[in-house]
């Protein structure tokens, strides 16, 4: 326990001495937040500055070996690091599917020469990565894909299409399901591949949502190569890899419920809103409310770290990542519901400064999609009821 102690204190220190003043306040906008990749714009000096000091400490993937750019960090030593952001109100110092999906999968089933080669870019923000999985016939029942990869010798070719593809128009680099196995049963014959999205033949069709955002798009294949080398594990063995993946997602996902580093308290928030009578909320209605989301998510917050600890000891997150998706998505979706209701007619301003553009409106028609991707709440429902709950088909 010293040595956690001494390590926290290590780790205040220097976060105090090289997270810039502007990082330690709240996104204000999408916009805030740092993807990185080739053609990315930073949004300030600070925010170049933070991701530079933070990929070279390797606090970006604080958990990944340091040869992969990573800090080489221990469960308990990346619990105190996540600790201490969030008592500075720190932002990310990057988003990133690179960091959340592809770098999990790349670990465990990646050959040196991937991990080498992708890792290492990913961890210093410099590819911004997309995740070509859904298709038009192919969503929660993602098996059935059929966007297929022919073999042309020493590289495949790629035809068909995925959709949904979040923020396919601004990704330097994928990673895709293709079927490189036409006569297989559905769950076999797929194959987990990476591609430059550069690469002649692909193209992305923006899809504009509610908000009237489009962080979603179509992507097309004509004839798109793929180079042998970018398959990750076993050819027509992605299925595997696929799985491994999506509990990875859906644990993103769930985890968006959750305070982040950059975040308030919803209760602080309604605080700023709405003033205070006699040291508490003013407006008695919203307090058991907030009261009883605030516990929800410590709750969960409490399980999922638990579950993340017997994960590193060696146990298999499983089902439970249906779980903990299908209940961090209903936290989510409460706590926007919540910070609409604080705000009142606030909440209703859709453009300009006054409502940050909209922020919040268009947040809170978001969380609805969360219900959808990484797999449906129905699908996750069934299997929560067939794996956890052991219930009959």
């Amino acid at each position: 326990m010293k040595e956690l102690e001494s390590f926290r204190k290590e780790t205040r220190a220097w976060l105090e001495a090289n997270c810039p003043e502007s990082m330690r306040h709240p996104y204000g906008s999408e916009a805030d937040a740092c993807w990185g990749g080739r053609n990315w714009t930073f949004q300030s000096k600070d925010q170049r500055t933070w991701l530079e000091r933070m990929s070279a400490k390797g606090w970006t993937v604080p958990a990944w070996p340091p040869e992969y750019g990573g800090g080489g960090l221990n469960s308990r030593q990346v619990k105190v690091l996540k600790q201490e952001l969030a008592r500075i109100h720190a932002r990310p110092p990057l988003e990133s599917f690179g960091v959340s999906m592809l770098g999990p999968a790349l670990l465990k089933f990646g050959s040196e020469e991937l991990k080498k080669q992708h890792l290492p870019p990913i961890a210093r923000g410099e590819i911004r990565w997309a995740q070509g999985y859904s298709e038009p016939n192919a969503g929660s029942d993602l098996a059935s894909l059929q966007a297929r990869a022919e073999d042309h010798g020493d590289h495949y070719l790629l035809n068909g299409s995925k959709v949904w593809t979040s923020y396919g128009d601004l990704g330097d680099w994928m990673f895709c399901l293709v079927r490189t196995g036409f006569e297989a049963k559905k769950h076999e014959g797929i194959s987990f591949v990476l591609f430059d999205m550069s690469t002649p033949g692909l193209s992305t069709r923006p899809i504009k949502l509610i908000s009237g955002k489009s962080p979603f798009t179509e992507t097309l294949f004509e004839n798109v190569r793929v180079e042998k080398n970018q398959v990750v594990g076993q050819v027509n063995q992605g299925w595997t890899i696929a799985k491994y993946l999506l509990t990875h997602e859906r644990e993103m996902i769930g985890d968006s419920s959750q305070l982040r580093a950059g975040s308030i308290p919803i209760s602080q928030a309604a605080i700023r809103a709405l003033g205070t009578d006699n040291g508490i909320l003013a407006d008695s209605l919203l307090r058991p409310d907030i009261a009883q989301l605030e516990m929800d998510a410590r709750c969960f917050q409490l399980t999922v770290e638990r579950a993340r600890d017997e994960v590193k000891a060696g146990v298999s997150l499983g089902a439970a990542s249906s779980m903990f998706k299908y209940y961090g998505t209903e936290l989510n979706k409460r706590r926007y519901e919540l910070l609409m209701s604080i705000n009142g007619s606030d909440s209703l301003i859709w453009e300009g400064d006054a409502g940050r553009d909209g922020y919040l409106p268009k947040s809170w028609l978001r969380t609805k999609g969360n219900s959808i991707e990484g797999g449906t709440s129905e699908i996750q429902l069934n299997i929560i009821a067939k794996h956890i709950l052991g219930l009959p088909g």
